[in-house]
């Protein structure tokens, strides 16, 4: 006859026997966040080194690496500072060789900025705000303020600010389609995410923009984006 105390024990024995596979089943998840901690901890040590190395060649590889580290949603700040640290090759960091430069990696510094804004923080803000101050080549300026419109972060209009610098400076030098583009691109996204701009500076490269001496197609987005900027905050 099946006994009430047979009938126990194998209630205890299905009891102790879920209990040890749960605890077996969190102690392998557990050791999955570990593992993966320390994944993550040697794949921001590789960048950082081969960010380090001489050649622009390395320099580039590092890049590829930080482009899939975000991509899998790595937004270590170490993987920030690494990219700060490639925005200034050349320009704020320089190496020299019987006096010439021999760090100035253009491409490089446009990779850094345009993953700067796939970080999406303050910092990374930060860090490009600073390319916006130090920064001669076109090619990298334009990809620093697409990042800032990305991010979207514009407190006091001071990203605002950073980019009508570097905007007035090439019109007044070299007026740039790209550069325009990029600003009023820029100055757009800045718009929708904070329920507009309110900055006369911002209006006012607008409308030099409208009119200057740009191609037809850049002069009518300024234009547009002039009209949208009307319709907030009514």
């Amino acid at each position: 006859m099946f006994s009430f105390k047979r009938f126990s024990i194998l209630i205890i024995a299905s009891v102790i026997i879920t209990t040890t596979a749960f605890a077996q089943n969190n102690q392998r998840r557990e050791m999955t966040v570990e593992e993966s901690y320390l994944q993550e901890s040697i794949e921001v040590m590789i960048i950082r080194e081969t960010a380090r190395a001489h050649s622009r060649e390395q320099k580039l590889i590092a890049l590829e690496y930080i482009a899939d580290a975000i991509e899998r949603g790595n937004t270590n700040d170490e993987i920030r500072q690494t990219l700060e640290f490639l925005s200034r090759e050349g320009r704020r960091t320089q190496a020299r060789e019987n006096g010439r430069l021999v760090n100035n990696f253009p491409d490089v510094r446009r990779q850094a900025a345009k993953y700067l804004g796939q970080m999406k923080t303050e910092e990374a803000k930060r860090s490009l705000l600073e390319i916006t101050q130090f920064e001669n080549e076109p090619m990298v300026l334009q990809e620093a303020i697409k990042s800032l419109g990305d991010i979207g972060l514009n407190e006091n209009n001071e990203t605002v600010a950073h980019i009508a610098f570097v905007m007035t400076r090439f019109n007044s030098t070299n007026p740039d389609n790209l550069m325009a583009l990029a600003t009023i691109d820029a100055f757009e996204k800045i718009a929708r995410a904070n329920n507009g701009i309110n900055s006369p500076e911002a209006v006012r490269i607008l409308v030099l923009i409208a009119e200057g001496q740009y191609v037809t197609p850049v002069k009518e987005r300024a234009r547009q984006l002039l009209a949208e900027l009307r319709t907030y905050g009514g």
